[in-house]
Parts: structure tokens; C-alpha cells; sequence
């Protein structure tokens, strides 16, 4: 919701800008139909590569005040939102809390987050079903995924 694209970038130099996160890469921008409640505008996404010394909970969290930062609001559950930032993998890492699940459990079944991860980390395996990215992007099909046009550019 709001100016999408200004918000991915806010979200973007929000990581960027902060001191625990280093050496970071990010996609292309994509514009995508939504999953879920369909009955609204389509989303951005891209994804982001970085190296943190940060615990994914403490990462989670930082993650959570960007976007109320940004002005996330609380709405129903894949409702609209301003923005949303989500961790996808951290390391080779498996990990099931009550508030954080890694590697997100649903990010595999989803072209919206593989193709954005694909462009910046293909060879990743998936620390469950052990494939590449790339190949679980493969079994998905690309429909609803657009480039962007525009001044979309995150970097």
C-alpha cells in the first residue's frame, strides 16, 4: 500500500544503513499478483543477501521495527500492507520457534520469493529438501511474475 516502490527502497537502506549488516546484494524488482486474499492491488518483491551478526531472532526483530518504521499497520492475514519484510534462510540453518521459522515454510512453493532469490543466489540449497534454489524454481511456473518498469531500482 502507499508509494510501493519508495518503500521497498526505504526498506532496502534501512538493512543497508544498519550497522550488523554487511556485503549485501539485492534483486531486481518484480511486480506480482497476490497470493491468498486476491481481491487486491499486486505486490513487490525482491529479495536481499547479507552478512549479519545478528541472531535471527534480534534479525526478526529489526525486521519488525523497519516495517513499523515504515508504517506497517496490522491487518488481516495476507491482506494489503505497506511493506513486509521476511526471513527466508539464514546460513544452512533450521530453526522452529513459536514467532520464527527457518527456512520460511512456505518460500519453496512460491515464484514470487524464488524468482527475486534466484537472481542473486541461485546455487543456495535449501537446507530441508537440499536443492538449489534454481531448481526449485524450475519445478514452480514463472506466471504472474513481471519486471518491473520504471525508477524501481532498490540498489
Amino acid at each position: 500500500m502507499g508509494d510501493r516502490a519508495a518503500l521497498c527502497s526505504r526498506a532496502v537502506d534501512a538493512l543497508k544503513n544498519h550497522p550488523a549488516i554487511v556485503n549485501m546484494s539485492v534483486s531486481p524488482v518484480y511486480e506480482t499478483e497476490p497470493v491468498g486474499v486476491t481481491n487486491q492491488p499486486p505486490f513487490l518483491n525482491l529479495a536481499a543477501v547479507f552478512e549479519t551478526g545478528l541472531t535471527p531472532e534480534t534479525l526478526l526483530k529489526l525486521l519488525k521495527k523497519i516495517e513499523k518504521d515504515l508504517g506497517r499497520k496490522e491487518r488481516f492475514r495476507w491482506g494489503p500492507r505497506e511493506v513486509d519484510l521476511d526471513i527466508l534462510l539464514y546460513d544452512s540453518l533450521v530453526l522452529e520457534t513459536p514467532s520464527l521459522v527457518i527456512p520460511h515454510p512456505e518460500m519453496h512453493t512460491r515464484s514470487f520469493v524464488l524468482v527475486p532469490a534466484c537472481d542473486i543466489y541461485p546455487n543456495w540449497v535449501h537446507p530441508v529438501l537440499h536443492q538449489p534454489l534454481r531448481k526449485l524454481l524450475d519445478r514452480l511456473t514463472k506466471d504472474g511474475i513481471q519486471s518491473c518498469r520504471g525508477n524501481l531500482s532498490c540498489a
